[in-house]
């Protein structure tokens, strides 16, 4: 086992875990964040797309131990106090989704795409997005949700901000820091958070 520190969304987490787990699974199946998919495991759908430290990459294709240290953010993390961000709007307006199962990874490639290039044009959109696979909707649709997004977001962000930073002027000292236990015997153990006062408790 390695022992790595990570933070995802925001938050940042203590785990073992085994040298040859993938990134993805880290996210799945230890941190329960479910909404980045695997879809063929051979780096070619794009369903897995997460960022790690500002850049998106197939969770798929890297192991959790090559996170360590790094800040990762998954499709959980882009809403901000029960907002959609601009993106998941988009593709709810615009009706960007049929199955859904592309649709975490469309969205974080897109959200890189629009971190670059605030006002992309159709062909560019359709470039950025090229690592993503769709079998439901033609893409036309999801074309338009990059468009509608580009339009709400105005061109802010800059290249590698986090989405899920807070901007209330939170000291540093009220993040907090959740230790992943790793299954043992088929049950995992309780998660250990420790933090501000706003912090989860273990088993509530």
């Amino acid at each position: 086992m390695s022992t790595i520190s990570v933070t995802v969304n925001g938050r940042t987490y203590q785990s073992d875990v085994e040298p040859r787990t993938l990134l993805v699974h880290y996210l799945r199946e230890q941190l329960n964040l479910t909404g980045t998919h695997i879809g063929c495991d051979t780096s070619q759908c794009g369903a897995c797309v997460v960022h790690v430290n500002g850049e998106s990459v197939k969770s798929c294709t890297m192991l959790a131990v090559q996170a360590d240290g790094a800040e990762v953010t998954t499709i959980e993390g882009l809403a901000k106090n029960g907002q959609l961000h601009a993106l998941q709007e988009g593709f709810w307006e615009k009706h960007g989704l049929q199955c859904g199962f592309c649709t975490p990874g469309m969205i974080m490639s897109a959200y890189d795409l629009l971190q670059q290039n605030p006002n992309p044009s159709e062909d560019e959109i359709r470039h950025g997005l090229e690592g993503n696979l769709c079998r439901c909707t033609g893409y036309q649709n999801i074309v338009k949700a990059v468009q509608y997004a580009a339009g709400k977001m105005g061109g802010a962000g800059e290249k590698g901000q986090d989405p899920t930073a807070e901007t209330s002027g939170d000291s540093p000292g009220e993040a907090y820091i959740e230790d992943v236990a790793s299954d043992k015997g088929g049950e995992r153990s309780p998660e250990t958070v420790v933090g501000s006062d706003e912090a989860p408790v273990a088993g509530s």
